[in-house]
């Protein structure tokens, strides 16, 4: 039986896509991560939804009805390119996780970790036990996650104010691929939520949802010469 988490996404892409005039491939799929240390994981419950339909819409892609749930030590999370999290609470991984994590995302996964205000620095912590040789990378405003099917020539949009600090876009690198983007004082999943929710400006939940579509096409085919640290 091939275990397909020992193969790297690209090559897995390459074996499935002969299956795509058979219209066997389900949808693209964004899956939140369930991480445990009392964070709220589940925080801006209808965020994901919302995103994968503004995707679908504005490009054309064929994209999952709902979020799929996974667990960083499970088999399930190599189904998924593409994990996602957020909260405002404590973050805190196994040792089994740790390593999973490490394994998951040197071979073509990607995190997107979005912090609504209050995970940061148990979430440094945590990926410092990940990639204990990396540092986090600022990316400048040119860096092609700005500039996908939306342009923000200023980097993040600011969706609310937390420290009042500017928004910082900051990524691990491993071998010129970005593996992790941190969307920090910005809180991009806030703004993907229904505007009644937040009651945040029509215009920032746009602007959200616009940067957030961005970084989801940006991980279909991103370059490892995209930005070599």
């Amino acid at each position: 039986m091939i275990k397909f988490e020992k193969i790297p996404f690209f090559l897995l892409f390459l074996i499935l896509g002969g299956l795509l005039c058979a219209e066997i491939l389900p949808p693209l799929s964004i899956a939140r991560l369930k991480y445990g240390g009392g964070g709220d994981w589940y925080s801006n419950p209808g965020s994901l939804e919302n995103l994968m339909r503004f995707i679908e819409t504005q490009s054309g892609l064929d994209m999952a009805e709902t979020q799929a749930v996974v667990e960083p030590g499970s088999p399930e999370l190599f189904q998924y390119s593409f994990i996602y999290m957020n909260g405002h609470g404590n973050v805190l991984f196994s040792e089994k996780e740790v390593r999973r994590l490490r394994h998951y995302l040197e071979n073509g996964g990607f995190l997107h970790a979005d912090d609504n205000y209050g995970m940061d620095a148990s979430f440094r912590r945590e990926m410092k036990k990940i990639f204990p040789e990396k540092d986090w990378v600022e990316l400048p405003f040119d860096h092609p996650i700005y500039h996908q099917l939306f342009p923000f020539p200023g980097g993040l949009p600011k969706v609310h104010e937390h420290d009042n600090k500017p928004p910082q876009g900051l990524g691990l690198f491993h071998q010129g691929r970005l593996l992790v983007f941190y969307t920090y004082e910005c809180d991009l999943g806030d703004g993907w939520e229904d505007v009644s929710v937040h009651h945040d400006p029509p215009e920032i939940h746009e602007a959200a949802l616009k940067m957030g579509a961005n970084i989801f096409l940006y991980h279909l085919k991103q370059q490892p010469t995209d930005y070599l640290p």
